[in-house]
């Protein structure tokens, strides 16, 4: 995960938090745990952080700017290695 480097870091620790915390809920290892790896993948554990984390974010624009408050960052979670992303960004309203 990562902070948008024009606001600054995220909280100190926050990130490796979440990291940690993921984890304890899916851990990655042992991949057999899970039913989904038995299909030849090993990323079920990433399904569920992503379940966890949510896959949205909805981001009010006031004069054509992001409109965040003080403490508010986007991060992108990464749980599912180096696969090929997009980002869909959706403008709804005026």
């Amino acid at each position: 995960m990562a902070g948008d480097s024009r606001r600054g870091p995220a909280e100190a620790g926050l990130l490796q938090d979440y990291e940690a915390w993921l984890e304890t809920l899916a851990p990655h290892a042992p991949t057999n745990q899970y039913r989904h790896n038995r299909t030849g993948e090993d990323n079920a554990d990433a399904h569920l952080k992503r379940q966890i984390m949510g896959r949205e974010v909805v981001v009010a624009i006031t004069q054509g700017r992001l409109d965040f408050g003080p403490w508010e960052q986007i991060f992108y979670g990464k749980f599912d290695g180096n696969r090929r992303k997009c980002v869909l960004v959706k403008i709804i309203g005026e």
